[in-house]
């Protein structure tokens, strides 16, 4: 393969640059650690006083040490403020392993709101599924959850999306033969109650954790018994009288112990057959991709320089080099596995356009012109054909506009490189490295485009189009119908609020509390998070034959 030799010169600027984002990275990692304090520090001494461990706690115990990559941790941010907050959604995810296998555990937090679950904690348990589902990952729910937040209910109930789509999953995934464990550690109440019970297997602590369907507050309005919820199901009514659930336990500690006992007896799975080498580090140290990225999102820069110290021993075999040059597309290796890389060319660039030397374009850096959007339809057909994973690199501000491109047949190039990303059956990894503007964000493979996971940088941004376009298109259609009748002093100022508005929205973290992204990762773990990520992708072995319908060519 070819070696990318780095030309970043390490003057004053990309040591500024460096700085700067180390500074970045450092703050996000500050504010994820109150992150993980939950509802704070009252509510984890309340639970500790029970006998109760910790959300974050039983994961570790559950897990191998150090193995659990979390997802969603930013889930929630700035949102339902007006009710306190809900920290990470009030509940943990992500990917831990068990005797070295690769499993998803979902983990209620009951220091927020007592695990209830907001709209966006349903949502995040979907997401946690969906990964499983996706990936043939085992699951283990770990339940400690009053259920829904009931001044929210409408937003968390009746929908398809909603509550009842969890226990449709837990009926599906057991169907497809992925294995369901789940531990009842606390409460679990009304629909919420299904979730155990329709795993493969269920436990539950004594004392601590209880399930049933309605309890003693409402037993007590509905039909008029007196009953304590212990009575009314806990660990002895429902493991020993009642059958529902299958082992009990004195402890949080002994319950998750005996569950990483059965795991080590779970049959292993079929893997895909992905190619596989040796792992080599890049030839240029990762530290150095903070000096990499521009502080002005809209400043070009070499993507290549990414590549050199994201891929294995810096190899990149490009595609097309010459031909469609706003978007850079070859193979690689990323820790040992084989990728295909899409990623949006920063630089400035020259396009052929004729015969003559003379007749030539220059392209923008983050554009998606004709030319890039047919070589890069053509290069995910052809990973698709050698059933190598994808890895989109966005940094788009989205497709060329005007009346050449509009001639050139910039739509139907762009159709069909959004037809065969949405239709590529290979697992697809997207990271939004910097911008993701418009329907650059489509044919790049954001969210709606089935990547199986979604990781940003610090320096992503994600919106339906830059922020200094964007202020200037609202700003006017504010004032489209007051004339002269606004001073330059009203404009300006009323600019200035709606650029930090859409600013506000723009963020990475305003991105992954929607769950537009799995997770904002420091872009020094890149590697190692593609390759745990690539792992999970190989324990779903089939992948359906590859169609994409009409092309527009």
């Amino acid at each position: 393969m070819s070696i990318i030799e780095s030309r970043l010169k390490q003057d004053d600027n990309f040591e500024r640059r460096l700085r700067a984002w180390r500074r970045e990275v450092a703050r996000l990692k500050t504010e994820g650690e109150k992150i993980r304090l939950g509802g704070g520090e009252k509510a984890r001494a309340r639970q500790k006083k029970q006998g109760k461990m910790l959300a974050r706690e039983r994961v570790e115990a559950l897990c191998d040490p150090s193995s659990f990559l979390e997802l969603g941790l930013w889930v929630g941010h700035g949102m339902y403020e007006e009710y306190g907050g809900a920290p990470a959604g009030g509940v943990v995810t992500g990917i831990g392993k068990i005797h070295g296998r690769d499993v998803m555990v979902v983990s209620n937090d009951a220091t927020v709101k007592a695990g209830a679950w907001f709209p966006i904690t349903c949502k995040k348990i979907l997401r946690a599924q969906e990964i499983v589902m996706e990936n043939r990952l085992p699951v283990v729910y770990l339940v400690d959850s009053a259920g829904v937040f009931l001044p929210m209910q409408d937003e968390v109930f009746p929908d398809k999306e909603h509550f009842g789509r969890v226990f449709y999953n837990n009926a599906r995934i057991s169907a497809e033969g992925i294995f369901q464990m789940a531990a009842i550690m606390g409460s679990c109440v009304a629909g919420g109650a299904y979730l155990p019970i329709m795993s493969d297997e269920s436990h539950i602590v004594e004392k601590t954790g209880s399930i049933f369907l309605a309890g003693s507050h409402l037993v007590q309005a509905a039909i008029g018994e007196k009953i304590d919820n212990e009575e009314l199901g806990g660990a002895i009514v429902q493991c020993d009288i009642s059958g529902v659930v299958d082992h009990r336990h004195p402890d949080d500690a002994s319950c998750l112990k005996k569950i990483r006992n059965q795991f080590s007896q779970l049959a292993a799975g079929e893997v895909a057959p992905f190619a596989r080498r040796e792992p080599r580090e890049p030839r240029y140290p990762a530290e150095e991709l903070y000096g990499v990225l521009p502080l002005d999102r809209m400043r070009p820069y070499d993507t290549r320089e990414l590549l050199a110290r994201l891929l294995d021993d810096s190899e990149f075999e490009e595609y097309k080099t010459t031909y469609g040059q706003s978007l850079l597309c070859g193979t690689g290796w990323i820790d040992g596995w084989a990728v295909g890389i899409v990623a949006n060319q920063r630089s400035i660039v020259s396009s052929k356009t004729g015969t003559g030397t003379a007749d030539k374009e220059l392209q923008i850096g983050g554009v998606i012109y004709s030319d890039s959007a047919d070589k890069g339809a053509r290069f995910v057909e052809l990973c698709n054909q050698k059933q190598i994973p994808l890895v989109f690199m966005q940094d788009v501000t989205g497709f060329m506009v005007g009346s050449r491109a509009e001639r050139g047949g910039i739509i139907k190039d762009g159709a069909k490189l959004v037809n065969a990303v949405a239709n590529s059956v290979v697992p697809k990894i997207t990271l939004f490295v910097g911008n993701s503007y418009g329907a650059g964000n489509y044919g790049m493979c954001g969210k709606a485009y089935g990547a199986r996971f979604l990781y940003a940088w610090p320096s992503a941004s994600i919106a339906v189009m830059g922020g200094d376009q964007a202020s200037k298109t609202l700003l006017a259609i504010q004032l489209k119908n007051r004339g002269d009748d606004v001073s330059e002093e009203e404009k300006a100022e009323r600019l200035r609020e709606i650029k930090a508005r859409y600013a506000g929205a723009m963020d990475p973290r305003y991105a992954a509390a929607r769950l537009w992204v799995d997770e904002i990762i420091d872009p020094i773990e890149t590697r190692r998070i593609v390759s745990r990520s690539l792992a999970c992708t190989a324990c779903n072995p089939h992948l359906p034959p590859f169609r994409t319908g009409v092309l527009q060519t």
